[in-house]
């Protein structure tokens, strides 16, 4: 297992809250934790897969492929995938919005900025230290943090636990 530590965050704005966000990579929307937290708590019959990844980590890059692949295969699965961006606000102009583009990310990817992570790092995993890359896999019947990377092979083993 390998992973990349988070950084401190810098400031973010105070952005209204919202239910919903519609998504689309050519504008990677900016979330604070409060914007981002309903996304992470649904009660519909999808199966969600949300990936915390940097462009900055490694492990987080080499397994992007991956969920690009779960997000191909199983969509017709009502599974979604989501890209949750942990890069530096100041980076997204410069970096994140160009690797999304370059690299052809068809997945959902936000982009977090909240400077308040001793508080949502806890809230989406009480285990989960800060490191990435992290994953949240859930649905209305079961939820599992992993703070780790995937293998093609061991995330589609995860995700057929869904499934099934």
């Amino acid at each position: 297992m390998s992973s990349c530590k988070d950084e401190p965050r810098t400031d973010t704005k105070n952005l209204p809250e919202q239910e919903e966000v519609e998504v689309s990579n050519e504008n990677i929307p900016t979330l604070n934790y409060n914007e981002l937290k309903p996304l992470l708590n649904k009660k519909d019959d999808k199966t969600h897969v949300i990936n915390f990844w940097a462009t900055w980590c490694a492990p987080c890059v080499k397994e992007l492929p991956y969920f690009e692949k779960i997000h191909k295969t199983y969509n017709d699965d009502n599974v979604e995938v989501i890209l949750v961006s942990l890069d530096f606000p100041k980076k997204k102009e410069s970096s994140l919005i160009p690797f999304v583009k370059k690299k052809n990310i068809q997945s959902k990817v936000l982009h977090l900025d909240d400077t308040k992570e001793q508080f949502w790092i806890g809230d989406i995993a009480e285990s989960w230290s800060g490191a990435l890359p992290a994953t949240l896999i859930y649905n209305k019947d079961k939820r599992q943090f992993y703070e780790q990377s995937f293998t093609q092979e061991e995330l589609e083993t995860e995700i057929q636990t869904f499934l099934n």
